[in-house]
């Protein structure tokens, strides 16, 4: 048995959940529809370059949130999953985790996303264990603070090697599916690393050291 890890967006579904709950928030009139969005769209656009400060994004995205509770906020991400995300989920990407699956390999989701999302879109995908952005609670409500270390680049690293030690597990034979640079420090410790659908910079590094590229739809 050997982990298979995978990233969230833009690998197992076709879209950046973060940036579509965004927008779902000004569905909601959670936030002034179009400032925020425009805003959002502009900090993706430096997540896509690689010069994104995540800190920055996560406060951004969470302070609509504060002052609400997590029962509350996960009362409104369970039917926008089902209605929004679901159809975004790559079918490839279910066939690998099922193959995966009856391999024996344990299946973990590492995502740069909040926990908020990411925990009920891996349910509805069929993944148990993930590892995603924390989200600090006060008093019983959202903060509109992150906790802990975030997975963001080298973040995932050490959030996962946390877990590993925990889990008393390690990366002997390890599958690590992503599409973005922002991964490539955990793409480069393990030893199957799988671009998916990658950006133009995972794209040379993955030609450049012979790693398999998948288009998935």
């Amino acid at each position: 048995m050997a982990l298979a890890i995978f990233d969230l967006d833009e690998t197992l579904i076709h879209g950046d959940c973060s940036s579509l709950w965004s927008e779902h928030m000004a569905r909601l009139q959670w936030v002034d529809a179009e400032s925020f969005v425009k805003k959002d769209h502009e900090l993706m656009a430096a997540y896509a370059r690689g010069e994104l400060a995540m800190e920055e994004y996560m406060a951004f995205t969470l302070e609509p949130m504060a002052g609400r509770t997590p029962e509350e906020v996960a009362y409104d991400v369970e039917p926008w999953v089902e209605d929004v995300i679901e159809p975004l989920i790559y079918s490839a990407a279910t066939r690998c985790i099922a193959a995966h699956r009856q391999a024996g390999d344990r299946i973990l989701i590492i995502s740069a996303s909040g926990v908020h999302l990411v925990q009920p879109i891996a349910e509805r995908i069929g993944v148990e264990e993930v590892l995603a952005i924390d989200l600090q609670v006060l008093n019983g409500v959202y903060s509109g603070q992150t906790q802990g270390t975030l997975t963001y680049r080298e973040g995932k690293v050490k959030r996962l090697h946390d877990w590993l030690d925990a889990e008393g597990e390690n990366l002997e034979g390890a599958w690590f599916y992503s599409d973005s640079r922002n991964d490539l420090p955990l793409l480069g410790l393990v030893d199957k690393p799988q671009a998916v659908n990658p950006d133009p910079v995972l794209r040379e590094h993955a030609e450049k050291h012979g790693w398999p590229i998948h288009q998935w739809q």
